[in-house]
């Protein structure tokens, strides 16, 4: 049960990303890029952390993807805030 919801959730990442991205070529929008890349990084969190390759869950190495994903989020968040202040 737990490798089935681990792969439904990468694809639930996988496709928010997709999701994001078509965003980006709609509007070319820099944070809609940002988050797509976010939830890939996300994907390969998830691909990553549920492979029996990892064998000590505790190093937390294989978090490093999610937080770059999480650090790229507040990034964009605050890239947006900044250039729309400085518009008006």
């Amino acid at each position: 049960m737990i490798d089935f919801l681990s792969g439904a959730l990468s694809l639930a990442y996988l496709l928010a990303g997709i999701y994001f991205f078509r965003f980006w070529k709609r509007t070319r929008d820099r944070l809609f890029l940002h988050f797509a890349v976010a939830f890939w990084l996300f994907t390969l969190n998830q691909i990553v952390s549920s492979t029996p390759m990892v064998n000590n869950e505790t190093d937390g190495y294989e978090y490093l993807l999610r937080v770059l994903g999480f650090v790229l989020i507040l990034v964009a968040i605050a890239e947006k805030n900044v250039f729309r202040s400085r518009k008006r």
